[in-house]
C-alpha cells in the first residue's frame, strides 16, 4: 500500500528523501482521484526500494497543498533532493507517471 503523508511525516518522508518522491495530492470526494488510486498503487508495488510513492489527503493535510500551491486535484509531484522536479495535474495513463519518476531515477 502507498505511503500516507501527513503534516506530521511529510517534512522528514518527502523532504528528507534520498530517493525521489512521487506524492499523489487528492481527496475521497474526488472522482479522478479515484481513477488514478489503483495507477499509484501499482506504481508503488513496482518502484519499491527505487522511488518512494504515496498520497495526500488534502482535506486533512491543506497546508501543505497551500504551501505547494495544489488547486487543483489530483496533482502528482515529484519531489527530488527536497524539491518539487515534476508536477501532472488531472488523471493520466500509468506510463506518463512512470515516465516522470524514471527521469529522476
Amino acid at each position: 500500500m502507498a505511503l500516507e503523508f501527513t503534516s506530521s511525516n511529510f517534512q522528514n518522508d518527502v523532504l528528507g528523501s534520498d530517493k525521489p518522491v512521487l506524492v499523489d495530492f487528492w481527496a475521497e470526494w474526488c472522482g479522478p482521484c479515484r481513477m488514478i488510486g489503483p495507477i499509484v498503487e501499482e506504481i508503488h508495488n513496482e518502484y519499491e526500494g527505487k522511488a518512494v510513492i504515496g498520497k495526500l489527503n488534502v482535506d486533512e493535510n491543506p497546508d501543505i497543498a497551500m504551501n505547494y500551491g495544489v488547486r487543483s486535484i489530483p496533482t502528482l509531484l515529484v519531489f527530488k533532493g527536497g524539491e518539487v522536479v515534476d508536477k501532472i495535474v488531472g488523471a493520466v495513463p500509468k506510463p506518463v507517471i512512470a515516465q516522470k519518476i524514471d527521469a529522476q531515477l
